[in-house]
């Protein structure tokens, strides 16, 4: 009996141990180092789900070449997943594109000039510098030229610009593309994560993360 007892304790003692080992193993990505974990959490479009951020700007090439990728990691996401598109805003130019975002955003045809707008800047050296040149943009996708404009200077519009450039500084944005997972955590490229595949690595980790933590 006093035999038994003591090849309980032991056992105990040694699944605890491998227990203790197992929660001691460095995490595979780390904050800091693969990611970086923002200042205060900031609010989420659904709390009812897990908020995955895409960061971008129509002329930054490296987003255009980050978009098919997104997109197909988009499409296969889970049903707890809410992805959303968010133009970064450091400079006149920029705030136009994010404009132009938000004008489609509101007249329901991201789908139809999301890509065309990246592959006029990118491909076709077309700037899209101005309400002008994307108002013929739009019409080439079937906008007419004054339901763009109604849009495009619409008070709602605006409003989303504005508080897009607020939100910079909390997102901690410095660059382009950057993924912000659950209004937490920021990923991008640097030293550790070397290609626009394994941001998406991290990122599938963090969203495991979250959705243990719920």
């Amino acid at each position: 009996m006093i035999k038994s007892i003591i090849r309980y304790a032991g056992a105990a003692v040694l699944l605890a141990f491998m227990g203790s080992a197992v929660n001691a193993q460095p995490s595979l990505y780390v904050a800091g180092t693969h990611y970086e974990e923002l200042p205060a959490p900031v609010r989420t479009n659904n709390p009812d789900k897990i908020e995955i951020l895409e960061v971008f700007w129509y002329g930054c090439g490296h987003c255009f070449r980050f978009q098919p990728l997104v997109d197909d990691w988009a499409h296969n996401a889970p049903d707890d997943i809410d992805y959303l598109r968010f133009p970064a805003i450091w400079n006149e130019l920029m705030k136009i594109h994010a404009q132009a975002y938000y004008t489609a955003e509101s007249l329901n045809v991201v789908d139809k000039v999301h890509a065309p707008i990246f592959e006029a800047i990118n491909l076709q050296n077309n700037r899209l510098q101005n309400e002008r040149q994307l108002a013929d943009m739009f019409a080439r996708h079937g906008v007419g030229e004054e339901d763009f404009s109604r849009a495009f200077n619409s008070f709602p519009v605006r409003t989303k610009v504005n508080q897009a450039e607020q939100r910079m500084s909390q997102y901690q944005i410095r660059s382009t593309p950057n993924v912000i997972v659950n209004g937490k955590y920021l990923v991008t490229t640097n030293d550790a994560v070397r290609t626009q595949q394994d941001m998406l690595t991290i990122v599938d980790f963090l969203v495991a993360r979250e959705r243990a933590a719920r």
